[in-house]
């Protein structure tokens, strides 16, 4: 699979270059046109109980949609559900990486997903306490609220960062979750809950918005009965 991205930074789009009958895994509701053609197949990938950890406790949907090209090769188009960029990781299969609830996007078919516990406090952080953990050689697309940054830690270099601006990080970064401020005055007073602290060596990516403090705000202006 190879991957063109356009309309960056803010409305990218990635198209996903197929060979003959080559498949590729998609975020259900991102896929946005194809070339004709092109199958489609929804199913809950590792099972129906693997779908439901992704859809309840991973923030994702319950199916994973797989295209796969006709004899003559094909290509699909996937965007995010919110405005931003696209980010494309290629993976070489010695490192894996942990993706944040709502940004993965899609995978090519060497890469596998699944839902993994991704620490107790993060189930009160606001941005769910399960991540999507992929593995294995090949494109894994992940998509932020606004523009995104990558930052490159060395060894021992620490960074924090809020848990709702964190797209994905390699596994070889270690994190750590924690209240910004003591106390629930101090939390209303600075507009933060939880932070992550991470050391490197490795990468993380963010966005430069906040998909929870816009839920929030849409919320707010809804007039009440």
């Amino acid at each position: 699979m190879q991957v063109q991205l356009r309309h960056q930074p803010s409305f990218a789009v990635a198209r996903l270059m197929l060979a003959p009958g080559e498949p590729a895994y998609v975020e259900a509701g991102a896929m946005a046109a194809t070339s004709y053609g092109v199958g489609v197949q929804a199913q809950a990938q590792g099972g129906v109980m693997k779908g439901l950890g992704r859809a309840f406790l991973g923030g994702e949907s319950l199916f994973i949609s797989t295209y796969t090209a006709p004899q003559n090769g094909g290509w699909v188009d996937v965007a995010a559900h919110l405005p931003g960029d696209i980010q494309v990781i290629n993976m070489d299969g010695s490192v894996g990486w942990c993706v944040t609830r709502g940004s993965w996007l899609a995978s090519s078919h060497g890469v596998q997903t699944e839902t993994k516990w991704g620490g107790f406090n993060k189930l009160f952080g606001g941005e769910g306490g399960f991540l999507t953990y992929a593995t294995g050689r090949g494109q894994l697309i992940v998509a932020c609220y606004g523009a995104m940054d990558v930052v490159n830690l060395q060894p021992g270099e620490m960074i924090t960062i809020d848990s709702g601006h964190v797209v994905a990080y390699a596994e070889t970064v270690q994190s750590q979750l924690r209240k910004v401020s003591s106390g629930v005055i101090q939390t209303l007073k600075s507009g933060e809950g939880f932070v992550f602290d991470f050391a490197g060596p490795g990468q993380i990516m963010t966005q430069t918005r906040n998909p929870s403090a816009l839920a929030a705000w849409v919320i707010a202006q809804v007039p009440s009965r």
